[in-house]
């Protein structure tokens, strides 16, 4: 695997298709990170560490509220007023769904970085 997010967005976005109702992905900061902001958006209904063996997954409770997901490559940086121009490509319409940033406060929406006026880095979408 050589990213291991796109690999782990790609994973939910199969297992939300075929209608199942959990998923295991490797434990990252990154990937844990991401999945807070989810769950926070009511996208996933939750996740939590298991132990296998010297590897520790999450496993990733689905909700079925997901009708589009995936990352956002190459991950280019966003500054304040750029916001509206990756909004337009990524989410269908306003209000509906949510762009995911790694900024210099954590990983957020891109509606709590306008709020904290903030730029960041693009990492997936979602609605």
């Amino acid at each position: 695997m050589v990213d291991v997010l796109a690999d782990t967005i790609n994973k939910i976005k199969v297992y939300e298709s075929r209608g199942l109702y959990e998923c295991y992905a490797p434990s990252t900061k990154l990937i844990r990170s991401v999945l807070e902001v989810m769950k926070a958006n009511n996208y996933i209904g939750g996740f939590e560490e298991v132990k296998e063996g010297k590897f520790t997954k999450l496993k990733i409770t689905l909700s079925k509220k997901i009708n589009d997901i995936g990352v956002i490559k190459p991950r280019s940086s966003v500054k304040l007023g750029n916001y509206q121009k990756y909004e337009e490509r990524y989410i269908p319409s306003l209000n509906f769904g949510i762009l995911i940033l790694a900024t210099s406060d954590g990983v957020m929406t891109n509606k709590e970085a306008k709020q904290k006026n903030i730029g960041g880095r693009l990492l997936a979408y979602v609605y």
